[in-house]
């Protein structure tokens, strides 16, 4: 598969990597479509059936979105991919602030965030002034947004309502906006085929989600952290980032590395995206919700936006700067 792969042209790759992604995704749906129509005598058997069907069609629906985001990135070029991953952090931020209560006193430091620090980062991609895209929101927003806060003289919970602010600016902004910054690095040799970078970042952190939660399903062994999640488990988690790692590995066709590097990038990946993903579920549950798309505010309708890409929040700026690291970029 990597030399079929290498040996296409980029045009190509984009033909049949798409058929087979949408191929899947298609099949998968209509596989949980039919089971979703199947009668079951057993009141007991059905309700644990629609459960499980629930969750499926959530990751199902969180695939779709990861893929047309991705899908459009590729259509409309670097400048309409930076605004839509733009408008994603806006409205991820949105979500978990909303869900994070705040005071009055607090509106500055949101303005600053949502009208400042989200169009400047994104401007620094862009720009290419990558030193300063990865020391701006860490460095000189974590010591500028408490200095605005303070000026309006409200001391109760000063040090929750930053930690609050400070952490969803670091997942929604920081985070996601290294996706698109893998469009302006320049690899060696890979002249045009940058979006194949962020296709297969996507596709390596969803695969990986999907099999450690349908292991964990399957497996049912003993969670590491019930109070936290019920499904997250050493054995599944192990499987599915190895599983998801060899699948890279497959797809090293489409990325300026042979199949071993794609390997430990891929694994390097999966354990950052899935790590972040079970923060996010304690942070949920410290909230006393079961998803951030709770109370019908949720963007992206059943569940919320945040449920759909925190893994690629946490797994995107630990590719990125290792991608960049390994190439000297």
């Amino acid at each position: 598969m990597y030399f079929y792969l290498k040996n296409l042209s980029p045009t190509q790759q984009i033909g049949a990597l798409f058929v087979l992604v949408f191929g899947l995704l298609l099949l998968a749906s209509v596989t949980a479509f039919a089971f979703s129509i199947k009668e079951f005598a057993d009141e007991e058997q059905a309700q644990r059936r629609r459960a499980n069907l629930q969750s499926i069609n959530g990751i199902l629906r969180s695939s779709w979105l990861m893929v047309l985001v991705f899908w459009l990135g590729w259509m409309v070029g670097n400048r309409v991919a930076l605004t839509l991953f733009g408008l994603l952090s806006f409205f991820a931020l949105r979500e978990f602030l909303t869900l994070s209560p705040t005071r009055r006193s607090d509106h500055r430091s949101l303005v600053l965030a949502f009208f400042g620090v989200l169009p400047l980062q994104y401007w620094l991609v862009y720009a290419e002034h990558f030193d300063m895209f990865a020391v701006f929101i860490p460095v000189f927003v974590f010591l500028a947004l408490p200095v605005v806060s303070a000026l309006g003289n409200d001391p109760q919970h000063f040090l929750e309502r930053n930690a609050k602010l400070q952490w969803g600016i670091m997942v929604c902004i920081y985070g996601m906006s290294h996706v698109p910054a893998l469009l302006m690095l320049h690899f060696p040799g890979y002249d045009h085929r940058n979006a194949f970078m962020v296709f297969f970042l996507v596709l390596v952190v969803q695969v990986c989600m999907v099999t450690q939660h349908l292991l964990g399903r399957w497996l049912k062994r003993k969670p590491v952290a019930p109070a936290i999640s019920s499904s997250f488990d050493w054995a599944s988690w192990l499987i599915g980032m190895l599983c998801a790692s060899v699948f890279g590995a497959a797809l090293a066709g489409i990325t300026p590395w042979v199949p071993g590097t794609a390997f430990a990038f891929s694994f390097i990946a999966c354990l950052a995206g899935s790590l972040g993903h079970f923060v996010m579920k304690a942070l949920k549950r410290d909230r006393g919700i079961p998803s951030w798309g709770a109370q019908g505010r949720a963007v992206t309708g059943a569940g919320g936006l945040l449920d759909r890409v925190d893994a690629l929040c946490f797994a995107a700026p630990v590719f990125f700067h290792s991608a960049r690291w390994y190439f000297d970029l």
